[in-house]
C-alpha cells in the first residue's frame, strides 16, 4: 500500500452536548508507530474507539487501507477482523485458558484450523515468555502477564493495525516494563501501531510520530524528539511540564 494503513480525516464525535473530538486528522503509515499523548479527557480513548468502529463517528472519515470504513454500508464486523485492539482492562475470558483465549478469534472468526491457531499461539506465547502459562486461567496470572496475553490475542488475528489504549495504566509500576517490552518487540518487527500512552519515555524511544491531542484536536504532531523535546505549541509545553513534574519524562 502506498497510502497510510489507517487514515483519520476530520473525525468528530459528540456525546450529548460534549464535543469530544472536533475534527481529528491523523494518518498512520505502514510499519509506523504513532503515539497519542494528552491529558485526561483530551479524547485519546474516544479516538481509538472511533478508529476501531466501537463508537460511531458523527462526522469525518476513517479509512483502512484506503477503504472508508465509516461508510454505513460497510460491515463493521468484517473491518474489526483486520484490527487488533487492546484496552486498559485485559478483557480476557475468565473461563478459558490462556491458549483458548488466544486461539478463539483465529478459529471462530477467521476460520483457521485449530491446529494452525494453536501452533501460532504457542509461538507467540513463547516469544513473550509465557509459553509455560498456556494452560493457566487468567486469574492465575499477574496483571502484567494478563496484559501480555491480551496483546498476543490481538496479534493472533494477524491485524493490519494494532490499537493500544493506555495498556499500562492499570498496572503496578513494576509490571509496566514487561508489557512495554512486548510492544517494543512487536514494533521492531514492523507492526503498524496507534497507541495512546502516558509513558513519555517509551513514546520517545519507540514511536515514529508523537501526536499531542488537546481539546479534541491534534494540536501538534511530529518526531518524538521534536514534540517531546522542543514542542512548538505553548499548550504542549505546559502539558509536558506537568508530565516532567510527575516523573514520567
Amino acid at each position: 500500500m502506498n497510502g497510510p494503513v489507517l487514515d483519520l480525516r476530520g473525525v468528530v464525535k459528540v456525546f450529548g452536548t460534549n464535543r469530544v473530538l472536533r475534527g481529528v486528522d491523523l494518518a498512520i503509515g505502514e510499519h509506523r508507530v504513532v503515539a497519542l499523548i494528552g491529558g485526561s479527557g483530551s479524547g485519546k480513548s474516544t479516538l481509538l474507539r472511533c478508529a476501531s468502529l466501537l463508537e460511531t463517528v458523527d462526522d469525518g472519515q476513517v479509512l483502512l487501507d484506503g477503504e472508508d470504513i465509516t461508510d454505513p454500508r460497510v460491515d463493521a464486523d468484517r473491518v474489526r477482523q483486520r484490527m487488533g485492539v487492546v484496552f486498559q482492562a485485559y478483557n480476557l475470558f475468565p473461563h478459558l485458558s490462556v491458549l483458548d483465549n488466544v486461539t478463539l478469534a483465529p478459529t471462530v472468526v477467521h476460520g483457521r484450523s485449530r491446529a494452525d491457531a494453536r501452533e501460532e499461539a504457542h509461538a507467540l506465547l513463547d516469544r513473550i515468555g509465557l509459553a509455560d502459562k498456556a494452560g493457566e486461567f487468567p486469574d492465575r496470572l499477574s496483571g502484567g502477564q494478563q496484559q501480555r496475553v491480551a496483546i498476543v490475542r490481538a496479534l493472533a488475528v494477524r491485524p493490519r493495525v494494532l490499537l493500544l489504549d493506555e495498556i499500562t495504566s492499570a498496572l503496578d509500576p513494576e509490571l509496566v516494563g514487561e508489557v512495554l517490552g512486548v510492544v517494543r518487540e512487536v514494533a521492531a518487527q514492523g507492526m503498524t501501531i496507534l497507541m495512546a500512552t502516558h509513558e513519555m519515555g517509551f513514546a520517545r524511544q519507540v514511536a515514529d510520530v508523537v501526536a499531542f491531542l488537546h481539546d479534541g484536536v491534534v494540536l501538534e504532531s511530529g518526531p518524538p524528539d521534536q514534540v517531546l523535546g522542543d514542542p512548538v505549541q505553548p499548550r504542549t509545553r505546559q502539558f509536558l511540564a506537568r508530565v516532567i513534574d510527575a516523573g514520567r519524562l
